[in-house]
């Protein structure tokens, strides 16, 4: 049998007495941080040496068997308590009366499930007020948030008149840091405002196909480097709405597990049989292909009329880059098509910012559709899809989103136009080059200090995602308060968006950030040490006396912050 890349991962490892983890990576099961780096150079030294011409450092880490333990005793402790509380809103002795459904409201078919609505009431509105945050400002490498208190346990919330200001950015997806006010984009969109106006009010198929859409268009197929690109309006959209004119019934989507919403209603839209492998894993999607040429189509047995993989850049809940090189080598091999979601890593990666495949050096005709937003490193909005001419002008008369949304704002359509020629270089200033370059050195400083304080992250060395595990539900509303109130601006995320024990913080890395705002994070986790508030995190150290008291302090917030406070 011929040698794949799957196989030869897996010998890797078998070689270096290392067991390969959910996504094909070495995890470091509570090793120190240099034996963790040790790992990882071997690894690499091994296995990366024909497809990949540099190094490739992710870094993931299995959930603790105590601390899984003791997550599932909270939600277990949490669960107890909610339906306690239910069967004292019945008999109107609960304090917090807000949480039943009302009286009119009772004869009408039920909006959520029995459980959705019970973990609503019970356990997100707990720490409800860690989302949705009003900001009254450009949300940059700094914003102004507008206060709010809650009477009613987070059921509803009251602004209390007053403006939080210069809270550090550390959510957006600003890369790049065009999300701004000033400076060469906000005046470019300004103009066009003044010429153009703001609305279209027409699709690009009637009155809506103006100059500006076909300069962009050009444009970006030639930061691309392909032969033709087609603009959207919505980033979702994009996804969602063009899939489905690219695959149908008697096709087979081979999707990653953990690919975006927009990805997953997309391939559900297009009738094709779906199949998922696990995430960034070669050897998984290996035997997807391998079944799929095998067996056909299900009863029939027929051979698929087209399988399409799905995958994206960077994947903006683990901080992981696609294994770009061996889902290529993969699809050549097996005569596949690629669909690749540059959503993230557009603009973020790459020595000039274009994307995971000029970072791994890869050729972009490789990739059959290459698809990215405009939403993140470019400041603006909607979505993009590149590829050869004839796959684009398919799309003009089949894609949904093309045929029957309308056409981009053109104020819009400047910020892009100018952001993506700054990136370039073609505005006559290194500005773009500089941007790039500041992104990559705050990635790798932020992730770099992190690590040096023992915090568990997640993801590549290169990506700017970089998610921080948290674990324990207790703890996902008490980082975001405790950040809050040193004016920085995270965000959390929990079940059900992560697995129930994977619970996370996930700082978005921006090259508007400067080393004196990321060191500000820093020394907050350092005064949550000189505080003995560190059981808020799970470190690098040494197991008993360690875990022995990281696990009574947890046990012990769990019983403070869920249970008494409300």
């Amino acid at each position: 049998m011929t040698e794949s890349a799957g196989n030869k991962n897996e010998d890797c490892h078998a070689a270096n007495g290392v067991k390969p983890g959910r996504n094909g990576m070495v995890k470091n099961h509570h090793h120190h941080h240099h034996q963790y780096q040790k790992q990882d150079k071997v690894y690499h030294a091994a296995c990366n040496g024909e497809l990949y011409s540099r190094p490739f450092i992710e870094s993931f880490e299995e959930t603790p068997m105590l601390v899984a333990v003791l997550t599932y005793m909270g939600y277990g402790i949490l669960t107890i308590f909610g339906y306690l509380r239910d069967f004292m809103r019945e008999w109107k002795i609960e304090k917090c009366h807000i949480a039943r459904e009302r009286e009119e409201q009772k004869d009408f078919v039920s909006l959520y499930q029995d459980f959705e609505n019970f973990y609503t009431r019970n356990l997100y509105m707990r720490i409800r007020d860690s989302w949705n945050r009003p900001i009254c400002s450009v949300p940059g490498a700094t914003f102004d948030l507008v206060e709010r208190s809650s009477n009613d346990y987070n059921w509803t919330f009251e602004y209390t008149g007053r403006v939080v200001k210069d809270v550090i950015n550390l959510g957006s997806y600003n890369y790049l840091g065009f999300a701004e006010n000033t400076g060469a984009c906000a005046t470019a969109a300004g103009e066009v405002t003044v010429k153009f106006g703001v609305g279209v009010a027409s699709t690009r198929q009637e009155m809506g196909n103006l100059d500006k859409h076909e300069e962009l268009e050009k444009l970006a197929a030639s930061f691309l480097g392909v032969e033709s690109a087609m603009a959207f309006g919505m980033g979702f959209a994009t996804n969602s709405m063009n899939i489905p004119a690219l695959a149908g019934k008697g096709c087979l989507i081979l999707s990653d597990e953990l690919n975006h919403a927009s990805l997953v209603l997309g391939a559900r839209l297009s009738g094709s049989t779906i199949r998922v492998f696990k995430h960034n894993n070669m050897q998984s999607l290996e035997k997807l292909l391998r079944d799929a040429i095998a067996h056909g189509q299900p009863r029939t047995h027929r051979p698929w009329k087209k399988i399409l993989i799905l995958v994206e850049g960077i994947y903006s809940m683990e901080g992981s880059i696609i294994r770009l090189p061996e889902v290529i080598a993969l699809k050549k091999k097996y005569k596949a098509y690629l669909y690749l979601d540059e959503a993230h890593s557009i603009g973020a990666l790459g020595p000039n910012g274009r994307g995971v495949v000029e970072y791994f050096g890869l050729d972009p005709k490789d990739v059959d559709v290459m698809m990215g937003t405009f939403t993140k490193s470019f400041g603006a909005a909607g979505g993009y899809i590149g590829g050869r001419k004839d796959l684009i002008d398919y799309l003009r008369t089949h894609s949904h989103s093309a045929i029957y949304a309308t056409s981009m704002s053109l104020p819009v359509v400047e910020q892009i136009i100018t952001s993506m020629k700054c990136i370039m270089g073609k505005d006559g200033t290194t500005i773009g080059r500089s941007r790039i370059q500041r992104l990559a050195e705050n990635t790798v400083y932020f992730r770099r200090r992190l690590r040096e304080m023992g915090f568990i992250i997640y993801g590549n060395n290169d990506s700017p995602v970089v998610p921080m595990m948290l674990y324990m539900p207790a703890k996902i509303g008490a980082f975001g308060r405790e950040m809050l109130k040193r004016n920085i601006g995270v965000v959390v995320v929990g079940f059900p968006a992560t697995p129930i024990i994977e619970s996370r913080a996930r700082f978005c890395i921006s090259a508007a950030h400067t080393k004196e705002m990321l060191d500000r994070k820093e020394d907050f986790q350092q005064e949550l040490d000189q505080k003995r508030l560190s059981s808020l995190y799970v470190k690098f150290k040494p197991l008993s006396i360690n875990l022995l008291k990281y696990s009574t302090s947890n046990l012990i917030q769990l019983l403070c912050l869920k249970i008494i406070t409300v």
